[in-house]
């Protein structure tokens, strides 16, 4: 039960007056404000009232925890109460934030691997991945996971057991060295929050920011979240083990937008010649494969804003895509819209079977939301310094009445960094759009405890878990390389602490040496001539000039192609022991524990090219 106060009227209690004087005058005024103006005097109105009264220097750090929250909301604590009141009236009325607004399929292209369209669109995007700025969106620790510590320290695979930020850092800077020329440092910045900001800093300095230079990477820290609301007059929450701490909730991650404004990032950016701007999360693996398609398809289609998306089932509980249309303005947006509200808004729109899908390819025309997003830099940073990153607030309150005038627990108001299109104005709204690919080649988070995993994938839904995220990483090289008609013969399905997958062939290519499917078209010249067996597994790594013509594996190969080596495999046949997985149940490892399995390297081949062996062939 949280702490609630009695009806009172909105005067200064007399425990804050007494403590008025001790404070500095922005902290006065804000008490003053938050009483007289926010009806907020439940806050104080406790003071004194009890002989147990803590000291000034407890009420003095409540009055700092209240400025700090005041200055880290983009509209501070005014701003905020009073549009939570707006929007918690809105809720209780049962009011609906899309009336008015008509539904269409949105501007946007849908691709199938390997095909002829893909490797066009994607030409065009690969003359651009020299001019991209990228934002990592890692707030997240691992607990939900079973994992003690930031999610980008997960290891991607068990292969190499690279971290989630090294594999990041290293994709950057292999598009450094091969599409900057030199001339330009591709930069990151990383959100973080109050959990992780020291771990992720202590992360990237323990290994010298993984090849990046130092300057090259900002760090943004998202606040201590915004104040927890405990009726429909928002009334600010104490802490329930607390009553001089009030009681805070995630704000959300569209606060991304505000710090990139504030810190003057993506402006920065634009001045050193960056033209793009992509955001990806913190534990997806797959979410680089296809920028360089989604940066052709901005360009094609003149987009300041463009969403990776995935093919999605009508009604799935995946968020849509989709252009709505103001009625009475004519003003249109193209943002995602919640799988529950789509279909209900297509019906009332004129759409008498709501969400259905084309009979010609199988999937509903609104395809699903992943938070992968790409900017066109100049146009964002404009957009930014208009609306100083502050992104639309909504709040959805579990009420305990049918009259709703009980919360189940406190709310609070949140903010998401894809209804970024709503601050768009005139000509802008119309240049968002969609880049839309199997979910097996760019979507794969791992966000969920393997116990949770296993009931979703029970259910017929992806488990998102650590496991997963491994499987599918080899997967989506695997779809790769048969896309261009290489032989890669699928492993069955293995079960892991109730996960089954399929795992193998294990296949990792460094970003240094393959960063997408055009890369990989230039390595493999000849791929009818390549065959890997089901329990193979490969490994490709170095920034050498690689060329494989031809290659029966039915075992293990590690292939190092070092900085200035010209190697070419030809008429290779490896056949070996090669790694097995095991299955782990007792023990202390708790990376091991995570996924009931650990990778046995049994026996390999291993291919070191060294820059004096030019020409080097194997036959």
């Amino acid at each position: 039960m949280f702490w609630s106060p009695k009806k009172e009227d909105n005067s200064i209690p007399p425990g804050l007056e007494a403590l008025l004087p001790s404070l500095t005058d922005a902290q006065a005024d804000l008490c003053k404000i938050l009483c007289l103006e926010l009806g907020q005097p439940h806050l104080f109105r406790h003071w004194g009232k009890s002989e147990k009264d803590v000291s000034p220097a407890v009420k003095r750090r409540f009055i700092e925890q209240l400025e700090a929250l005041d200055e880290a909301h983009p509209t501070g604590l005014h701003g905020y109460i009073t549009n939570a009141k707006t929007l918690l009236a809105g809720s209780r009325k049962g009011e609906n934030p899309l009336d008015g607004w008509k539904p269409s399929v949105p501007v946007g292209a849908t691709f199938e691997l390997g095909s002829e369209e893909y490797n066009r669109v994607e030409r065009i995007g690969r003359h651009e991945l020299g001019a991209v700025g990228f934002v990592l969106v890692a707030g997240g620790l691992g607990e939900r996971l079973g994992y003690p510590d930031i999610k980008v320290g997960l290891p991607t695979e068990q292969v190499t057991e690279k971290c989630y930020l090294q594999f990041y850092c290293e994709y950057i800077l292999a598009l450094q060295k091969g599409y900057a020329a030199g001339k330009t440092f591709l930069p990151l910045c990383i959100m973080t929050s109050k959990d992780t900001n020291k771990k992720t800093m202590k992360l990237l300095e323990k290994n010298n920011y993984f090849g990046l230079k130092k300057a090259q990477v900002s760090i943004v820290q998202q606040g201590n979240g915004v104040p927890a609301l405990m009726d429909n007059d928002a009334k600010i929450a104490l802490d329930p083990e607390d009553e001089y701490r009030v009681m805070t909730k995630p704000h959300g991650h569209g606060d991304v937008h505000a710090l990139l404004f504030e810190h003057g990032i993506i402006r920065k950016w634009v001045e050193k010649g960056i033209n793009w701007v992509t955001f990806f999360q913190d534990t997806n693996g797959l979410g680089f494969h296809t920028l360089p398609l989604a940066l052709g398809v901005s360009v094609e289609k003149n987009l300041i804003m463009n969403s990776l998306a995935i093919p999605r089932k009508a009604k799935q509980a995946v968020g849509a895509i989709a252009k709505l249309t103001n009625e009475e303005t004519g003003e249109t947006r193209t943002i995602n819209v919640e799988y529950n509200q789509l279909d209900p808004l297509l019906r009332s729109s004129g759409f008498d079977d709501g969400d259905v899908n084309d009979p010609e390819t199988g999937f509903s025309p609104f395809p699903g939301n992943i938070n992968q997003l790409l900017f066109s830099a100049e146009e964002y940073a404009d957009a930014l310094e208009e609306c100083e990153g502050v992104m639309p607030e909504f709040v959805n309150p579990k009420y305990k009445d049918a009259a709703k005038t009980k919360f189940k627990k406190p709310t609070r108001l949140e903010c998401m960094m894809q209804d970024f299109p709503t601050v768009l104005k005139g000509e802008n709204a119309e240049r968002v759009g969609f880049t839309s690919i199997a979910a097996d080649m760019c979507f794969s988070p791992v966000k969920n405890a393997t116990s949770d995993g296993m009931k979703l994938q029970k259910k017929g839904t992806h488990p998102a878990c650590a496991a997963s995220g491994e499987a599918d990483q080899y997967g989506a090289v695997r779809n790769i390389l048969r896309s261009m008609g290489v032989t890669v013969e699928d492993r069955e399905p293995e079960t892991f602490n109730g996960v089954s997958a399929v795992f193998g062939p294990e296949i990792v290519v460094a970003p240094e040496s393959m960063c997408c499917p055009a890369e990989f078209r230039e390595v493999f010249t000849s791929p009818r001539n390549v065959k890997i067996s089901s329990r193979s597994s490969l490994v490709i790594k170095g920034p050498g000039k690689l060329t494989i013509e031809s290659l029966d594996l039915d075992g293990a190969l590690v292939i190092n192609c070092e900085i200035g080596a010209n190697a070419v495999v030809r008429k290779l046949k490896v056949k070996n022991d090669g790694w097995k997985r095991v299955a782990v149940e007792d023990t202390d490892d708790v990376l091991l524990a995570m996924k009931g399995y650990r990778l046995e390297k049994i026996k390999s081949l291993d291919l070191n090219y060294r820059k004096n062996e030019e020409g080097c062939k194997i036959l």
